[in-house]
């Protein structure tokens, strides 16, 4: 019995030694997983290991076909571009219509032509003027009666020729006749007549039958559809002439519709016309549009553009240049200096002596004149190759040479 229990005592001590045994062993392996620092060690170095960034050693010769500078700072306006046309400023624009019915006689105006507030522009034979004519010449003759009768009134009143009555009443038909002639007066001005050629109608008892239309407003004639013969009416399109003030243009572009927040009247505008492809022609917006085009999702933006010169003529195809914002200065370089690689990703090269050059992944924003904005990946001083980056590129690609 003694010894039974001996046997178990000692198979309890030996599983026990076991058991240290397997625990030290574990520990053991563990501990190799660590590296001496303390932090665990990647099951494959290789794939997290940072690779060392690209570099290319180029010779002297090599250098000629880059130039160096530094990042600098460039200030990049914040717009928006769209294409449009130009047109007339309509609402700086007059449709000539006669007042009244009548034929044309004569055009006093050619198309092109400049001219002057209140300058005649054609003539017209209106059946309307020759009635009210004809009214002045018969009041005038009327008043002339009455006034005679009454001068003889007067005269005979004093030696009991005529009745007060009939005194009376030569009184008041000439001063009816004296109200008939002014109405006639007045239906004859509003033809355009003035003081004068009325006077002169009544003292030669003829008439004038060519109804003078005038330029309302100053400018230059820009549409013509009035030969001699027509028969013209009021409002009744085409209008013979149209005057315009060409010192004003519209331009109309066509802006997508998610730009539509950042649109706001007063905003400048630069336009560039083929005709004169190194000029800029400025304004500012004057109205968005209310509704959408739903087939092209685009709204209309009018532009009112000073043109003193008159170089802009309607229909030419314009770029527009709309400023939404105010300009931002950011680092840039050159966009000679940027690579678009075949990946999609834009790289730059930055060196630090004129000599080695790293490929750098960076981040671009706006782009204006020459101009690209860095917006990660490049700060303001650093060297890198403003031209002939890809130059670099290509090295970096060709296969090495046996």
């Amino acid at each position: 019995m003694a010894r039974s229990l001996s046997l178990k005592k000692v198979a309890s001590v030996t599983g026990a030694i076991l058991a240290l045994a397997l625990g030290a062993a574990l520990l053991k392996s563990e501990s190799n997983s660590h590296a001496k620092d303390g932090k665990p060690q990647p099951s494959n170095p290789a794939i997290t290991t940072q690779q060392p960034s690209t570099t290319i050693e180029l010779t002297a010769s090599q250098l000629d076909a880059v130039k160096i500078g530094s990042v600098g700072t460039y200030e990049f306006p914040l717009d928006k571009e769209t294409v449009g046309n130009i047109s007339f400023a309509e609402d700086l624009s007059v449709q000539v219509f006669p007042s009244y019915q009548g034929k044309i006689i004569n055009c006093l105006a050619e198309l092109g032509d400049q001219v002057q507030k209140g300058q005649p522009l054609y003539t017209i034979e209106s059946p309307d003027l020759i009635q009210a004519e004809s009214n002045l010449i018969g009041a005038a003759a009327t008043l002339d009666l009455t006034s005679k009768e009454l001068t003889r009134a007067k005269e005979l009143d004093g030696n009991s020729g005529v009745s007060q009555r009939e005194y009376e009443q030569a009184i008041s038909d000439q001063q009816t006749a004296e109200g008939a002639l002014k109405a006639a007066r007045d239906g004859v001005r509003v033809f355009g007549k003035t003081d004068a050629e009325i006077d002169q109608m009544i003292a030669s008892r003829k008439i004038d039958p060519a109804l003078v239309v005038r330029s309302p407003i100053s400018g230059e004639v820009t549409d013509f559809n009035g030969p001699p013969g027509l028969l013209v009416q009021p409002g009744n399109p085409p209008a013979p002439f149209t005057v315009s003030n060409v010192s004003i243009k519209w331009m109309l572009a066509d802006v997508i519709e998610s730009d539509i927040p950042v649109l706001h009247l007063g905003q400048p505008v630069q336009v560039n016309v083929m005709a004169y492809p190194e000029r800029l022609f400025h304004g500012k917006i004057s109205k968005i549009y209310a509704s959408v085009d739903p087939n092209t999702h685009r709204v209309t933006v009018r532009s009112e553009i000073s043109d003193p010169k008159n170089e802009l003529r309607p229909g030419m195809l314009a770029n527009f240049v709309i400023r939404v914002h105010k300009p931002v200065q950011a680092p840039a370089i050159p966009a000679n200096g940027v690579v678009r690689e075949p990946d999609g990703t834009m790289v730059a090269w930055v060196t630090t002596d004129r000599q080695h050059f790293s490929q750098r992944v960076i981040k671009p924003g706006l782009r204006t004149e020459g101009q690209v904005e860095i917006l990660d990946g490049l700060q303001p001083g650093e060297l890198v190759v403003t031209d002939g980056a890809v130059f670099l590129s290509n090295m970096l690609e060709a296969p090495p040479s046996n």
